[in-house]
């Protein structure tokens, strides 16, 4: 007999969050990338196409959902975690090597890049299957934490004793732990990442508020967490090491949701029990009996009806949003709708715009004079973590009140400030820099958060598999293309040296991204004004 999904089905949500704050170990790249470049002595153009590899890898992603279907889950996210233990493994073995060519470090990044597909893969899966009711919540939940993967990294190396640090380079530290991480927190949380068989759903909205509700406020207080330590701990009083032990119990604490649901699992069993023996120690007194059992009886019944009144509502809003979805639209038929290419390019001019900025923090903070780019990455991963948590938010109360948001009026309405905020840098001072990064950031977390809802809203459900991985082709494409820019302009202000300082040298760079992000703007307005008639419906009560 299957497990009550009141308690089974939540230590997958929880593994699926410890799985998602892992796997984004090519986040960390802004960190080391100067040092990588140094010693592997490469340029700027060249550096840049190795911070697009990982994406580059995620074109075969596709392959993660074949093996899905034929393989366990836990199986399919220990796959994943060995292409980044055997991708960034090598490359800490041999990076001193100069048998350790560009190409090599090519290669084994992209395969690395495409261990990411299959561990999202599995996460997915997990959170759309054992949550059939809250699925958008859900995955907005699990995927939100990972915007802290660059934190989680960057407070690993924190802790590590300065000895150990000592040995070896900062970038075969970094390479060492997205190598090892990964596959470590994989195999601790491979026994939760099965999904849960249920003799019948878990259907009293009352009683699945509460884990919820406690869930968000453990990532807010996660987020808040992660924020603190980014800006500063020691201005409020609080040290390094105290934020790291804060930050790493927070990051344990999801799991205290399942264990209490099995307590009040157990406890509801013991007071059944003892009404039971208590029904049956009074048997021979007949009147007292029977209004006992008559009491028992009234209470099923009503449990009943509101079981059937709650199954009834749902088959109707599952029609009523049938009925008025978008036409299914898969295969060649989709390359030719206009609103699948306003779709694709808007996303690659605002999300995907501010990955490569992400990926170029680096070298921004270099060129604008600061020492340690790490303070700055943090910043980035902890608002990106905001960003991809408030789809979640939305979903959760506009879904209580009969509302569905339209997924590209949230998309337009988000790459807007993204826009202001590239114009925003052209300012040297450090506090534009630390506020542009903070706005990109969350802004590219919610619209990453946002992108698989608006393929589904747009295109439908039946082909949403490859429709999507269609769409997130504009990933590796836009890395490529605003990469190559960004070093070209970059190496132009070098004039032939390896580095270039000032806020000149990515003024050109940021003046392009934020007219191609108010490009995408208007595309993504355009899309919304087309589309609206299926989105941002009122749901049936």
């Amino acid at each position: 007999m299957s497990s009550s999904p009141s308690s089974a089905h939540w230590p997958s949500l929880v593994g699926s969050i410890w799985l998602q704050t892992i796997n984004g170990p090519n986040a960390d790249f802004p960190v080391y990338s100067s040092q990588l470049k140094e010693i592997k002595g490469i340029s700027q153009v060249r550096l840049n196409f190795l911070a697009s590899a990982s994406d580059v890898g995620k074109v075969f992603g596709w392959f993660a959902g074949v093996a899905a279907l034929h393989l366990p889950l836990w199986a399919v996210a220990l796959t994943g975690a060995a292409f980044g233990l055997v991708g960034y493994g090598v490359q800490f073995l041999f990076l001193d090597s100069p048998r350790l060519a560009y190409w090599h470090l090519f290669l084994l990044t992209s395969l690395a890049g495409n261990g990411i597909c299959w561990i999202n893969t599995v996460c997915y899966l997990l959170c759309i299957n054992n949550f059939p009711s809250d699925s958008r919540v859900a995955v907005s939940l699990a995927t939100s934490y990972l915007g802290l993967s660059a934190k989680f990294y960057t407070t690993v190396f924190e802790t590590l004793p300065r000895a150990a640090r000592a040995r070896h380079s900062t970038t075969k530290v970094y390479l060492l732990l997205n190598a090892v991480v990964p596959m470590a927190v994989t195999l601790v949380a491979a026994p939760s990442l099965r999904l849960v068989e249920m003799v019948k759903q878990e259907r009293n909205k009352k009683r699945s508020q509460a884990p919820f509700l406690g869930m968000f406020a453990i990532t807010l207080a996660t987020g808040a967490c992660a924020i603190i330590g980014s800006v500063g701990a020691k201005s409020i009083g609080l040290s390094t090491r105290e934020h790291m032990v804060s930050f790493f119990v927070l990051l344990a604490l999801p799991l205290l949701i399942p264990v209490v649901l099995r307590v009040r699992k157990s406890m509801a069993k013991i007071r059944e029990t003892k009404w039971e023996n208590r029904v049956h120690d009074h048997d021979s007194d007949g009147p007292e009996t029977t209004v006992a059992v008559s009491v028992v009886e009234i209470e099923v019944v009503e449990d009943k009806r509101e079981e059937e009144e709650e199954q009834r509502q749902e088959a109707e809003q599952q029609q009523s949003s049938s009925s008025s979805s978008q036409e299914e639209v898969g295969g060649l038929r989709l390359l030719r709708k206009l609103d699948f290419w306003l779709y694709f390019f808007s996303y690659m001019f605002s999300g995907t715009l501010g990955l490569v900025f992400l990926n170029n923090l680096g070298q921004i903070a270099e060129s604008r004079g600061l020492a340690d780019a790490s303070t700055l990455v943090s910043l980035s991963s902890s608002f990106g973590f905001f960003g991809r948590l408030l789809p979640a938010f939305l979903d959760y109360y506009t879904a209580k009140s009969g509302y569905s948001l339209s997924r590209t009026g949230s998309m337009a309405a988000l790459m807007a400030p993204m826009s202001g905020a590239f114009f925003l840098l052209l300012h040297p001072n450090h506090m534009s820099l630390y506020a542009s990064t903070a706005v990109v950031g969350t802004c590219t977390g919610a619209i990453t958060s946002v992108a698989a809802s608006a393929t589904n809203e747009l295109f439908g459900t039946k082909n949403f598999g490859v429709n999507h991985n269609v769409v997130v082709a504009n990933i590796p494409l836009g890395s490529l293309c605003f990469g190559y820019l960004a070093a070209y302009l970059y190496q132009r202000g070098a004039r032939g040296g390896s580095r270039c300082m000032g806020a000149a040298c990515y003024r050109d760079t940021f003046i392009l991204w934020g007219a191609t992000c108010a490009l995408g703007t208007a595309l993504c307005a355009a899309l919304y004004a087309r589309s609206r008639g299926s989105a941002g419906r009122r749901l049936p009560r």
